[in-house]
């Protein structure tokens, strides 16, 4: 085998058993075996590859000889020897170069560079921007200004605030999902027994190298990729590489082309069971196959995620509107007659208006509230972004085993008396699918109680429902036991009157597990014999059959019988198992008899068949449910599966991912009786890929493949085929979830836009590579995920089109002002009591708005096409409901300086003598003169007359903003969030307007309360022209009002 740090990793890849009970075929991986299988290891050293090319080779199937090689001659290539094992000097060459049996780590970044992402990365650049133009600005003013007003140095160091708190926020909310390699270095060996020299020691995994003679027994990890030199009963558990727990055989024979599946190679990290083994090194550290996951899954880069594209483009066109109306009136400044200092203090200004400060930690808490709605929904969330992303999902790759069935093998169907049956799996026994009192389900039944090893865990509580309740035994035996208990009683009862006194445990080449017991019968002194296994093989042992509770002679007809059972119990994806007795005669084996179980001294042929029994992993009960709401809401559900494909086709169907009129290519053209290849792919609608013939498939052939179809199973995946699956789905632009258990999903889970983890099943690594971890294992789980992800990106639109609004009123005093040579309508101080005080609750109690009617109805959004701000929500929050609000105002703002004596007339040009400290008679249009101090008490009861106004007005915006589509009156009031929302508002409002001390501090005053009124006018038009707005687009969908106004 060619393995070589020389020449880089020897390119192994994971293809393991992911789904079903039985190990994948070698159909599931290629193997491309070396021409010259001598050791290449001294070869020269080739130019260094770029990281590209690494992950393009361990993206490569597994390649390795060393199962088929004789152990002689694998001994020779690694100049070892199988009983001394290696020499002192030749381990020490070995380590010089190979390095040490552990795993490399990954770069890892440090936790400040992290932290500095979230302080200056996305939003916080745009706050920063306006932090720092607002000290800019106030060093101008300190510079030209004898008194400057502090506003700009309070509201540069407030948006610092702002970042600096939001964003440590952030970082510990995300502190938590770092470091994939940790859990990899969990599952590392410490300690290994070796034989070196023939001496046995027990030193530190570390220092195995290829070559040494290692021993494993049952409680140990295996220390490095082994092959078997002999062994006593070994049996290992995968599950940390496959997510499949079923126990795997290990014994010295080469039994499979597929190294994955033979039964002499056991893998570095797997658990040893039971049992004793001998192996030989032949992989250590980054070259094991656990070594090449690892490195693959840390050296996959992770993409931005949708919300934080989304936000980015909002930045862009925020920054862009800032920047326009900055530059515009920094050009019209000149006209007007004003110094460049002043321009260019407006150009700061307008920009930092434009800044709307609340809306970064809005977005934050917005997604942290959903995280932890979504948690209680069995969702836990790593990445606050993942929340969104989940709900821009398109395409979800799943798992079979554990995600769509309930990993939990149960008896399906039996066949005996010439019959099928549906097996009856509910704990009161009241379905009535067959006689249980005939003798040939009671001959069936003590068959699968008495010839089988499985038995239910002590100390469990009977009130535990039976096919609830934990067991030991492999997933077929602990099926039959279930059912057997729930038909006829206990089985443990049943052993107890029916005592075994010799067995032949099941093992592959046989196929089948023979068991001899006394039976209850006292007056009866014969043995029983009973035996279950493989159907066929099972038959093969057979003469007779159970006929209706008599033995009859096989003949063609019932076995004719038997096939076409058989073939359409398989053909349902289900596991069959064949079961038969023999009354062993008491002449020849009398009680007491010495049965040799070794040296077989009685009959394992001509026995009675009795029936077959199926059983299935069936569908979790929410499946098809979830499936379906999946498909309405133009969700793509592919199954990806290391199952056979018959058994992965008919869960398919099953769970409604193929549905029930949809016909592959091969069905097709079995009903036209042509070749496969006569029939156009495109006429099917669904189809089954099997690992090997996606093995062949260039990246185009994948992508015409899943583009001609919509109803998609792959069977026989090995893992790095299904990272391939994955990229082949985003290169068709979709945006793809993936669920996976194993460490070899863990590649997967992290190329996905949203990897999803099982929380019961799953391992450390899976969920660690991640970005949400589904507690209950259920994809009924993943369908709420997605709901919920939708909503926040509903409701976050929401917030911003609310949050945004305000920028109208607020930009366009200052606006005005410079226009128009009025006093200045509204402070800078007042507008962060907005953005910062008053819009903030109510912005965040629409993250807890229920869902539209039509949420998961609708196609998954185009990220394209489809953002978070278009410009119809900019044009709707600025151009519509923003200037009704400045109207609003601007109102306001007039009535009062009319009553005070300044009709609207006199206001114009007025400006530079408003603010000349020293004018103190300044005269309003009747006459009156008004001193510096009077004016600008005045000026500030502008300010809080505008401030209230921009309350009163964000009632109604808060209130439209609820839907996007639906009336108010539809959607109800049921937030109450949002009612508390418009309490705090109006309440803040209220104390720092009418708070004795605190109102003079702010630049804020007491405003008589028919001063409220003016702005109530402005707020029910709103109301009613959003309300006619919404109507018309529900009235007329896909008309003109839809195209221009529905964001």
């Amino acid at each position: 085998m060619t393995s070589t740090d020389q020449k880089g990793p020897a390119v192994l890849e994971m293809s393991a058993l992911k789904d079903g009970n039985s190990a994948i075929s070698a159909d599931a991986v290629a193997v491309d075996i070396h021409d010259n299988v001598g050791d290449d290891r001294n070869v020269p050293k080739k130019k260094t590859k770029t990281k590209e090319e690494e992950l393009n080779d361990l993206k490569k199937e597994l390649e390795m000889d060393e199962h088929k090689v004789p152990l002689d001659e694998l001994c020779q290539r690694y100049d070892t020897n199988r009983v001394k094992g290696l020499r002192p000097e030749q381990v020490v060459e070995y380590l010089a170069r190979d390095g040490y049996n552990e795993l490399t780590p990954p770069e890892t970044t440090a936790w400040w560079v992290k932290f500095a992402k979230q302080l200056f990365g996305g939003f916080s650049t745009l706050l920063w921007i306006g932090a720092i133009l607002c000290f800019i600005a106030f060093t101008i003013q300190s510079v030209e200004q004898s008194n400057p007003q502090k506003d700009n140095l309070f509201l540069g160091v407030v948006l610092a605030v702002v970042v600096i708190v939001t964003g440590c926020f952030t970082y510990y909310q995300e502190a938590k999902s770092s470091a994939i390699m940790d859990s990899f270095k969990t599952m590392v060996p410490q300690m290994a027994v070796v034989i070196r020299n023939g001496e046995k020691l027990t030193l530190n995994a570390r220092e195995l190298v290829v070559g040494d003679v290692v021993e494993v027994k049952g409680g140990d990890r295996v220390p490095a990729d082994l092959r078997i030199v002999s062994t006593h009963g070994l049996k290992v558990d995968n599950s940390s590489l496959t997510g499949e727990s079923e126990p795997q055989s290990r014994s010295a024979e080469f039994t499979h082309d597929n190294p994955l599946e033979t039964k002499n190679i056991a893998f570095f990290s797997t658990s040893v069971l039971e049992g004793a083994a001998m192996g030989l090194v032949v992989n250590t550290g980054d070259r094991t196959v656990m070594g090449r996951i690892a490195n693959l899954a840390s050296g996959l880069e992770i993409g931005e995620t949708p919300i934080a594209k989304e936000i980015a483009h909002f930045i862009h066109i925020i920054t862009s509107v800032a920047v326009f109306l900055g530059v515009t009136f920094f050009i019209v400044a000149f006209p007007l007659g004003y110094d460049w200092l002043d321009a260019v203090l407006f150009l700061i200004g307008i920009i930092v208006a434009n800044v709307p400060e609340g809306l970064l930690a809005t977005v934050t808490v917005a997604l942290t509230l959903t995280a932890k709605r979504m948690a209680s929904k069995n969702c836990l969330v790593k990445n606050l972004e993942a929340v969104e992303t989940l709900g821009s999902t398109s395409v979800i790759c799943s798992d079979k085993t554990g995600t769509l069935t309930q990993n939990r093998m149960t008896v399906s169907h039996m066949w005996f008396n010439s019959e099928i049956y549906e097996a009856d799996t509910s704990e009161d026994q009241t379905g009535e699918s067959f006689d249980k009192s005939s003798s040939e389900w009671s001959s069936l039944a003590r068959i699968a109680g008495l010839c089988n090893r499985a038995m239910f865990k002590p100390n469990q509580d009977d009130s535990v429902l039976i096919l609830a309740r934990e067991c030991t035994g492999d997933a077929s035996e602990t099926a039959l036991l279930k059912c057997v208990e729930l038909s006829v009683g206990s089985v443990e009862d049943m052993r107890a009157r029916n005592q075994k006194v010799a067995e032949i445990p099941f093992n592959s080449s046989n196929k089948y597990q023979v068991s001899i017991h006394e039976t209850e019968d006292a007056n009866d002194p014969r043995y029983l014999l009973v035996m279950k296994g493989a159907p066929e093989r099972i038959l093969d042992r057979c003469s007779t059959i159970l006929l209706n509770g008599e033995e009859v002679n096989m003949d063609e007809n019932l076995r004719a019988q038997f096939n076409d059972a058989y073939l359409t119990l398989g053909g349902m994806g289900e596991r069959v198992l064949g079961f038969c007795h023999y009354f062993l005669p008491a002449d020849q084996y009398p009680v007491g008899y010495n049965f040799n179980t070794d040296e077989v001294n009685f009959p394992l042929d001509n026995l009675c068949f009795v029936g077959l029994i199926s059983m299935i992993d069936p569908p979790r009960a929410a499946v098809p449910d979830a499936v379906a709401k999946c498909r309405t809401a133009g969700i793509r559900v592919i199954m990806v599966t290391g199952d056979h494909p018959i058994t992965a086709e008919a869960i398919a169907k099953s769970v409604g991912i193929i549905l029930p009129d949809s016909k592959t290519v091969e069905q097709i053209a079995e009903e036209r009786g042509v070749h496969v290849s006569q029939v156009d792919p495109r006429e099917a609608n669904a189809a089954v890929l099997h690992g090997s013939d996606l093995k062949d498939m260039s990246e185009a052939d994948l992508d015409k493949f899943l583009s001609s179809h919509d109803e998609v199973v792959f069977a026989r995946t090995s893992p790095q085929q299904k990272l391939i699956i994955v990229e082949g789905c985003q290169r068709m632009g979709r945006i793809v979830a993936v669920t996976g258990d194993g460490v070899n999903d863990s590649p997967a889970l992290k190329r996905a836009d949203i990897g999803v983890a099982m929380g019961i099943s799953g391992s450390d690594v899976s969920k660690q590579a991640a970005d949400m971890i589904l507690l209950d294992d259920n994809f009924a789980s993943i369908v709420t995920g997605v709901e919920e992800g939708r909503l926040i990106f509903d409701n976050l639109k929401k917030s911003i089109a609310y949050t945004l609004t305000s920028n109208i009123p607020e930009i366009s005093p200052f606006l005005l002002f410079i226009i128009a040579n009025i006093p200045l309508p509204l402070g800078t101080i007042t507008i962060l009591f907005i953005d910062l005080g008053t819009d903030m609750v109510p912005a965040i109690s629409l993250a807890y708005e229920e869902a539209e009617t039509d949420i998961m109805k609708r196609l998954p959004r185009d990220p394209k096409r489809d953002k978070l701000v278009n410009d119809r929500l900019i044009s709707n929050s600025y151009g519509q409901i923003g200037m009704i609000q400045a109207s609003a105002g601007f109102f306001t703002y007039f009535v009062i300086l009319a009553e005070n004596g300044f009709l609207p007339s006199r206001l114009f040009g007025i400006r530079e003598d408003w603010d000349d400290e020293n004018i103190q008679d300044l005269e309003d249009s009747y006459g009156q003169e008004w001193t510096f101090d009077a004016r600008k008490q005045l000026e500030y009861t502008c300010h809080t007359s505008f401030f209230v106004s921009i309350i009163i007005v964000q009632w109604a915006d808060l209130l439209i903003c609820k839907t996007r589509k639906n009336s108010i009156f539809h959607q109800g009031l049921k937030n109450h969030h949002l009612s508390f929302g418009l309490f705090f508002e109006t309440a803040l409002a209220c104390l720092l307007i009418y708070t004795p001390g605190l109102n003079k501090g702010l630049r804020l005053y007491p405003l008589k309360i028919n001063w409220w009124a003016p702005a109530l006018p402005f707020s029910l038009i709103i109301f009613i022209y959003d309300e006619v707005r919404k109507y018309l687009i529900r009235r007329y969908p896909g008309g003109w009002v839809e195209r221009e106004t529905y964001y």
